[in-house]
């Protein structure tokens, strides 16, 4: 092979497209957050200040984790070996993929940077570079590492949601998340959690998920990743199932027990429906379809999906094949168990009495052993909650989180970390009906209902009204109510 002086140019060029400068890419995200009080929710807790990473991408955006600048109050970006420091806001945030978008208030932060490219979903057994600013150091870092796992799994930042994560022996420390991580010189996917368990065993989001999120803010606004509003069963594995389904001996697919109430699926699925195949990927009788060359569960199909998208689904019912197309949807639980940021709290806090909405964020108030400490009644709500509800109004549960002591609530001990069903017998769907309740001053009492309680809470509607404002005055709480409406 005959080398010429063109063909070393075009070698030395090939290098050094595949290795940016990532001093021209990569930045320091400084931050001040201040998380909400879910249980006395007009308080926020302490500020804190901590440092994570983001890069630079086309249009003059900087990619990070959400978790980086949730509950935020401030945030500084800096470059490497450039003194000055620019404030930014969030532009668009993610929590269920853990991504943002900041953006600095001088735009003039973007001179002499260079937007980094993506690449495609990497392969296990490539090494990959993992780049950031790790404990705090003000120096960009680079750490290599092998790709020794691709799966579905949870993230961390919400705890509930589960998309593709892709594992790398490349150490990822506090510092680290929202940085690049880079395969022959793009991107394929940005450092966002670590296992705490051993030792250099570190996260990332894959671009799968990253182009997902990119372009749904396309439009301006961020709507989420969506599901099909539907639990599933890996029940052909026994083949008496099988035959209690009729179906065929061949078929592999997996089994809905359960459909969500007012989801997308509500009118097209239901229980003992099997799914045999979705979108033309068929599936296995674990739930697994090949994508990506891969195995990964059917929901793989779902997030390659916006809002609003559809699905092509076929499956068997009642010994019958059929097919249907199914609107893919947020179907959010009506207790949420994904951890909730940066809006503050609704709540109502009358004659002492304070009501708050039942959700991770108030359980998580338990501490660290939360899910073991937290009543029964609630452990029992949270993880059972879409097959308990059975009222389409209902927006979410609504909890007496605090009672703030005065002769007026005294005897009210015992209903504290109940779920409240009705007020004079109407129906709490939400926080803001607790509010409509206690607005309603053509009443002689305030009868107040719990879930699993015979006994009920009663109130003197004239005292209590007389009382409210002394009992918020000595206990420094600044207004008796925030709901929806004042969002």
């Amino acid at each position: 092979m005959k080398i010429t002086a063109i063909s070393i140019l075009l070698l030395l060029v090939t290098i050094c497209a595949a290795k940016p400068d990532m001093s021209k890419s990569v930045v320091m995200i400084q931050i001040v957050k201040q998380p909400f009080d879910y249980t006395t929710p007009w308080k926020q807790t302490s500020i804190a200040q901590g440092v994570g990473s983001g890069f630079i991408i086309a249009g003059n955006r900087i990619l990070t984790n959400a978790h980086n600048v949730s509950d935020i109050r401030y945030i500084i970006l800096k470059k490497e070996n450039v003194a000055k420091k620019y404030p930014a806001t969030v532009e668009f945030i993610g929590h269920d993929c853990d991504l943002a978008i900041v953006k600095p208030t001088d735009f003039s932060f973007f001179e002499n940077t260079q937007p980094l490219s993506f690449g495609t979903l990497p392969q296990v057994n490539s090494t990959v570079s993992t780049y950031g600013f790790p404990m705090g150091g003000t120096h960009i870092s680079v750490t290599e590492g092998v790709i020794s796992r691709i799966q579905t799994d949870a993230y961390v930042h919400t705890g509930a949601d589960a998309h593709l994560v892709v594992q790398t022996d490349a150490a990822i420390n506090p510092g680290n998340s929202g940085g690049p991580v880079v395969l022959d010189g793009n991107v394929v996917g940005v450092a966002f959690q670590g296992m705490m368990q051993a030792d250099n065993i570190g996260y990332m989001i894959p671009t799968t998920v990253i182009e997902h999120f990119l372009l749904d803010v396309n439009d301006g606004k961020y709507d989420g990743f969506g599901s099909l509003g539907i639990m599933l069963f890996a029940g052909l594995h026994n083949e008496s199932y099988k035959d209690y389904l009729k179906l065929p001996a061949d078929t592999q697919g997996i089994v809905v027990t359960s459909v969500m109430l007012n989801s997308s699926a509500e009118n097209v699925l239901q229980i003992n429906d099997c799914i045999t195949q979705i979108d033309n990927y068929d599936v296995d009788n674990d739930g697994m379809i090949t994508i990506y060359g891969q195995k990964y569960h059917l929901s793989e199909v779902v997030e390659t999906k916006q809002i609003g998208q559809s699905v092509n689904l076929t499956f068997w019912r009642s010994g019958q094949k059929q097919t249907a197309q199914l609107r893919v949807q947020l179907n959010r639980p009506v207790f949420e168990i994904a951890r909730l940021y940066d809006n503050p709290p609704p709540y109502v806090c009358f004659a002492g009495l304070t009501f708050v909405t039942a959700n991770r964020n108030f359980l998580e108030t338990w501490g660290k052993s939360w899910i073991s400490d937290i009543p029964h009644t609630l452990r029992y709500l949270m993880s059972d909650s879409p097959q308990l509800n059975k009222d389409r109004l209902r927006k979410e549960y609504v909890v007496l989180a605090e009672i703030l002591p005065d002769q007026m609530n005294a005897y009210a001990d015992e209903f504290i970390n109940k779920p409240l069903e009705t007020i004079n017998d109407t129906p709490v769907r939400s926080i803001s009906d607790v509010r409509k309740a206690f607005e309603n001053k053509d009443c002689e009492f305030y009868i107040l209902k719990f879930m699993n309680s015979e006994k009920p809470l009663l109130m003197d509607a004239r005292q209590a009204h007389q009382q409210n404002d002394a009992i918020l005055k000595k206990y420094n709480v600044p207004s008796w109510a925030f709901t929806e409406n004042q969002l």
